[in-house]
């Protein structure tokens, strides 16, 4: 499994430097951002509510699709339109289909709702980060990045080398303190390297900060997805990104942490 992580982690590197970076054409980025964040959703619903119905999910899709158009264009009111719709289309759709007393179809409503949210809302402030900070956006997202992955890897390691108290045995029972601590360890090491080498960011308490907060938040939404696939008995999310699993399984740290390095942005810089 570790080898073919680390094949996988070699060949998509370079490749998703290329595309993030300022090489290839930002429409590619963008197509590429938006393809993340469907494979996601549908994962999520595979994981979640396989039996949902398939309109309700095409629904999500378009909607989604929607947002990140909208997000494209700058249209502030129209993404809060859109992100009331990935709520209120599946209202309507199951008050017509299934009008029953009937706690199931709750239940399915919220499943609906809650992936949209869950995985394209958080993608497509990436787009946001790019479009409304077109000089120094990418460089941000390579600084997430590079927080995420190395929390990711270094929490794997550092937990399989050194860790003996469970961090939440409930979820996760092969995740320790001591991975949890050398993840954010990791990030730390990871980010002040890539500071230090692209002079992206001055390094100060403000930026050290942010990158423990990256960390908790990347690993609360490993723990938070963990808790999703043990809650219906599966393993991986999909099978995607061999050594990795799916593209939720890649990404479910990514999706926490995205909002916060947005809100540090919106009001820091």
């Amino acid at each position: 499994m570790h080898l073919k992580r680390w094949l996988t982690g070699i060949i998509a590197l370079p490749i998703l430097i290329c595309i993030i970076g300022p090489i290839c054409p930002r429409w590619l980025f963008y197509v590429v951002l938006f393809a993340a964040a469907i494979v996601s959703l549908m994962e999520y619903y595979n994981i979640t509510s396989p039996d949902l119905p398939k309109a309700v999910r095409f629904s999500s899709y378009i909607l989604s699709l929607g947002l990140f158009l909208a997000v494209h264009q700058r249209q502030v009111l129209l993404e809060q339109v859109v992100v009331l719709l990935f709520v209120f289309v599946p209202m309507i759709y199951f008050m017509f289909t299934r009008p029953t007393t009937s706690e199931q179809s709750t239940a399915d409503l919220g499943k609906a709702a809650i992936g949209p949210i869950y995985t394209a809302i958080p993608l497509s402030m990436i787009l946001h980060i790019d479009r409304y900070y077109p000089d120094t956006g990418y460089g941000w997202i390579f600084f997430l990045l590079v927080v995420i992955f190395a929390n990711d890897t270094g929490a794997l390691y550092c937990g399989k080398f050194f860790g003996k108290h469970k961090l939440y045995l409930a979820i996760s029972p092969n995740k320790t303190w001591e991975g949890a601590i050398g993840g954010a360890a990791c990030s730390l090491i990871a980010a002040t390297w890539f500071l230090r080498i692209t002079g992206f960011q001055i390094i100060n308490w403000k930026i050290i900060a942010l990158v423990v907060v990256l960390s908790i938040t990347g690993q609360i939404g490993d723990l938070v997805e963990s808790m999703l696939k043990r809650n219906h008995g599966i393993k991986d999310s999909g099978s995607l990104l061999p050594g990795h699993g799916g593209m939720l399984d890649r990404i479910d740290g990514l999706l926490f942490a995205i909002p916060v390095l947005f809100a540090y942005i919106q009001f820091s810089v």
